[in-house]
């Protein structure tokens, strides 16, 4: 069987490789523009080789009993990972992907199929069009994992945003959001205060290097209309091979206190990475 080979084509956003894992014989690390974007296995949909997908799927494992199939809206595609991740461990769930880089969809169409009957819906649009087009109470987890090269665009970030998530979020559904900040946080706690304005409940997943402003990397922030089952994130996240904290409660209010609530009239993305912390070769 032929070694597979390193795939570089120009798209909307960019330029994207494909990267083909020496150890993992149909794995690829998907870049744009050096920045590192998707980790897929198209033979095992379960292995997650980023640490924030991992978090994210905490989330998803923890949002339903284990053989419930889900209404899924991810905001932001790359190569699906999590989609894949969903139609693997929830056979018979309902999945939309709203990317609106057209060029990427089509790379990976075509050099990463997703298998017969996956249940996911992929659609070239613009995240939060998508969102905003949405029924209400229709979706039981919104993943936002959109970046635009290294950044979170500041139209999904703002308040008005946030209450459209909340729309279509059913009542014990539950919003996980992929962010990216150092210290001093500027950009992370005004989410965790702006998202606080529109959900009762929310916790924070990050590594406590990042926390302590050691470095420059990413958090989960999640939300929802009703509990969250923090202890049961945390036990799972201290387990990762990278362990993470979930801050939440008064620890998460302290961290968030003081920052203002993002309108859209304010809106701004999140910081670009120092030195690109998030690049490769």
């Amino acid at each position: 069987m032929d070694e597979p080979i390193p795939v570089t084509q120009d798209v909307d956003c960019g330029t994207a490789k494909l990267l083909p894992d020496v150890d993992r014989r149909r794995a690829w690390l998907l870049t744009v523009d050096g920045s590192p974007q998707s980790y897929v296995d198209l033979d095992d949909p379960t292995h997650l080789e980023f640490e924030y997908t991992q978090r994210i799927a905490h989330v998803l494992d923890a949002a339903a009993e284990t053989d419930r199939a889900l209404d899924v809206l991810h905001l932001g595609g790359g190569a699906l990972t999590l989609p894949r991740y969903v139609a693997a461990t929830r056979p018979g769930s309902r999945q939309r992907v709203a990317e609106a880089d057209r060029g990427l969809l089509a790379l990976v169409a075509e050099h990463l199929p997703l298998r017969e009957g996956s249940g996911i819906d992929v659609r070239a649009a613009d995240a939060r069009t998508e969102l905003e087009a949405a029924p209400d109470a229709s979706a039981d987890v919104i993943i936002a994992d959109v970046f635009g090269g290294s950044r979170v665009p500041a139209h999904l970030t703002s308040v008005e945003f946030a209450r459209s998530a909340a729309r279509v979020l059913r009542r014990d559904g539950r919003y996980a959001a992929n962010l990216a900040d150092g210290a001093p946080f500027t950009f992370l706690r005004s989410q965790v205060a702006t998202f606080q304005e529109v959900f009762a409940h929310l916790c924070l997943i990050v590594e406590p290097s990042v926390l302590r402003g050691r470095r420059f990397g990413n958090a989960v922030l999640v939300a929802s209309h009703t509990e969250l089952p923090v202890t049961a994130l945390a036990r799972r996240t201290a387990a990762d091979a990278f362990p993470a904290r979930v801050e939440h409660g008064e620890a998460l209010a302290r961290f968030a206190a003081g920052a203002a609530v993002v309108s859209d009239a304010d809106a701004v993305g999140s910081p670009e990475p120092p030195g690109g912390a998030f690049s490769v070769g």
